[in-house]
């Protein structure tokens, strides 16, 4: 599946007082990105949360490379490493557009869980999301 990366502008009250954006708005960046992704694949998260199905994150990790200042474009690449109806984890490439230079990298992990908090899977209960996102997995490298 060919999913376009979500582009956007640092805003002025994202940055310190050092001019850079503020370490905590990358997870933030992930986050639009994954909402993004799941509208691109035919999973709008709203109308998942509707259905009863809530996707929490478990987990977040950002390693920084640049620094990105007010104003200045960027790209969020995004990938579904694994999916197994129940869990989830993307990994997050954030980039100038211009050089392709990274700036952050990092993956976030997810789970199910209905309205009272229990998680489930997908699988039988909404067989045509676990579709789309089976159909929108990464291809996993061949080992040797």
């Amino acid at each position: 599946m060919n999913i376009i990366p979500y582009h956007r502008r640092a805003n002025y009250y994202e940055t310190d007082q050092m001019s850079i954006v503020h370490h905590t708005n990358y997870i933030r960046y992930f986050e639009e990105a994954r909402i993004d992704f799941m509208r691109q694949i035919g999973c709008d998260c709203r109308k998942l949360e509707e259905m009863g199905a809530i996707i929490p994150v478990v987990d977040a990790y950002a390693r920084y490379h640049k620094s990105l200042h007010f104003d200045e474009e960027f790209q969020v690449n995004i990938r579904l490493e694994k999916f197994n109806g129940s869990r989830m984890e993307f990994s997050y490439e954030i980039r100038f557009p211009d050089t392709g230079e990274l700036a952050v990298s990092g993956h976030t992990s997810h789970c199910f869980v209905d309205e009272q908090q229990k998680p489930f899977s997908v699988k039988h209960r909404f067989p045509e999301i676990y579709r789309r996102m089976m159909s929108a997995l990464s291809p996993q490298p061949v080992t040797a």
